[in-house]
């Protein structure tokens, strides 16, 4: 379009010129006046219909060469793929349809291309049309949505790609580099999270802020994400060595400006943990550190209250001691009605920093939140180790269900609560819709370029000690309230007898150095009466009773 702007533009000048040099020079005189209109129309004829008719035989006509191509949405990014497939110089890619839920744009050409139909007719489409590969362009549709043009797509048994998420598009440019395979974030993920950066800038930028677990998964994200706000002082406290070490590798090599500090330590180690934070001045603690593997810890109750009950208690009264401002808590979904032992010591490390936030200086804040995506113990590397090896895939119920939320969504929206806590808050992180873990399994699967159930094998292995079927991110009790972000919701925190709770605590401690697990059961279920003890666990408590 722009060269022909540019021929009309040249040829009317020319035009325009002839008629003055004519005129000057005879007046017009003997000179049909229709021969100007008919010099213009044959020079933009002839000077742009060589070019229209090379260009169609190179991008549109009808013995073009490559796999077939049906394209899924034709907004701006469909528009864009399909001039990029065109114009491609390798011709490796032929876009014939276009596809699309919206009725305005249904019977409409775009380059040439038809949009022939709606999402739900891909599977007729292809078979129709002879199609050889579907793209998927529609950067910014939501997880639900992009499930069911997945589904459509496998059921149309042909390969398919999409594009980047919208804000990995950001330059404005589509291009056929740009494919990629459908991943678990694309089926699982949800819309893009808008955070105010301006006030959590504000929170972190030259400020000492403090991380325990920092080797974990959330942990070491957290890093990630504090690092990139230019804080005046990170130190993590890690007792894995490894993790530590590759964490201080990533972030020294990322952010070599960073003044990153490294501890080995353990957070119930008291001394080690009173030396930190009396050695810097910290303006933030997150508290990430906690053993969290359910069925592991189901008959090792001693270990969960040791770690993440009583270690909690030494982070928060060293926090206290060192005048910290605020205490991040890093809690899970688990700790609602909890079923399982790792559930009931996170809720009670919740209740500690409940209440301790009334008798402190120190502002308490805890996050709540479900599973992510890849995290270290998780189901998804347990899934993608066994589908590597053959199968079969292990799933414990056909009906189990869990939220699901991508790291960086988790560690980002963590760091917003924040902002927006007080002191006392639990702020409970939006998941969005329970995914079944069947269907999880099923589509890395099929990511896989597998079949389930012919070429890897969905084995149902009946639900494991502690475990729920499907997990809640508030008590009934807890009444939760919006906030002014739309991801993050408040619970009204429930408290207790500040004088019993520190004889528990003190108990707990006491329990925990004589190795006396059935004194903890019992002190746990009084600190979290909404403890449910599940048949199998309750059959393990007997048994050691007995």
């Amino acid at each position: 379009m722009p060269d022909l702007v540019r021929i009309v533009k040249a040829v009317v000048a020319g035009a325009l010129l002839s008629v003055l040099i004519l005129f000057l020079y005879t007046r017009m005189q003997d000179i049909p006046r229709s021969i100007f209109p008919l010099y213009i129309i044959l020079l933009v004829v002839l000077l742009g219909g060589s070019r229209f008719i090379y260009r169609w035989l190179k991008d549109y006509g009808q013995f073009r060469k490559g796999e077939r191509v049906l394209i899924v949405g034709a907004g701006q990014a469909g528009e864009g793929i399909a001039r990029d497939l065109l114009r491609n110089v390798e011709k490796k890619y032929h876009p014939v349809a276009f596809v699309d839920d919206n009725l305005v744009k249904g019977g409409k050409e775009i380059h040439g291309i038809r949009v022939i139909g709606k999402c739900k007719d891909i599977p007729t489409i292809v078979q129709r049309l002879g199609i050889d590969l579907i793209i998927i362009a529609m950067p910014s549709v939501n997880s639900a949505t992009m499930r069911a043009i997945v589904e459509l797509c496998e059921e149309a048994a042909v390969p398919f790609r999409t594009l980047p998420g919208i804000n990995d598009l950001a330059s404005g440019s589509v291009k056929i580099e740009s494919l990629r395979e459908v991943s678990l974030e694309d089926l699982l993920g949800r819309d893009p999270v808008s955070l105010d950066w301006q006030t959590i800038n504000q929170s972190i930028e030259n400020h000492s802020i403090l991380v325990s677990g920092g080797g974990g998964s959330i942990g070491s994200e957290l890093c990630r994400q504090i690092a990139r706000l230019a804080p005046r002082k990170l130190v993590v406290i890690e007792r894995n060595e490894f993790n530590l070490y590759s964490l201080r590798l990533e972030l020294n090599q990322l952010f070599p400006d960073i003044d990153f500090i490294g501890h080995l330590a353990d957070i119930a180690d008291r001394v080690a943990i009173k030396r930190i934070l009396q050695s810097h001045s910290f303006d933030m603690v997150f508290h990430a550190a906690a053993y969290k593997h359910v069925p592991m810890l189901e008959n090792q109750l001693r270990v969960a209250a040791y770690n993440n009950i009583i270690g909690t208690l030494v982070m928060v009264e060293e926090s206290v001691a060192a005048s910290v401002k605020k205490f991040v808590l890093i809690s899970t979904d688990k700790a609602v009605n909890p079923t399982n032992v790792m559930g009931a010591s996170k809720r009670a490390a919740e209740i500690l920093c409940q209440n301790y936030n009334a008798h402190a200086n120190t502002q308490f804040i805890t996050v709540r939140f479900g599973n992510v995506l890849g995290s270290a113990g998780s189901v998804v590397p347990l899934f993608r180790k066994q589908i590597e090896q053959g199968g079969p895939v292990t799933v414990t119920h056909p009906e189990i269900t869990r939220f699901f939320m991508t790291i960086p969504e988790a560690t980002q929206l963590i760091l917003q609560a924040t902002t927006l806590g007080k002191g006392g808050e639990i702020f409970v992180l939006d998941m969005g819709e329970p995914i079944k873990i069947r269907y999880l399994a099923e589509q890395m699967i099929i990511l896989s370029g597998l079949i389930p159930d012919k070429d890897i094998e969905i084995k149902y292995t009946g639900l494991r000690p502690g475990e729920k079927l499907f997990e809640e991110l508030f008590h009934e009790n807890e009444h939760l309230i919006n906030t002014s972000h739309q991801k993050i919701m408040r619970a009204r925190a429930r408290h207790l007898d500040w004088k019993r709770l520190i004889e528990v605590l003190a108990e707990m401690k006491s329990a925990c150095d004589n190795y006396d697990e059935d004194k903890l059961r019992e002190l746990l279920l009084e600190l979290v009466p909404e403890y449910r003890l599940d048949s199998l666990s309750k059959k393990i408590h007997l048994v050691k009773t007995a």
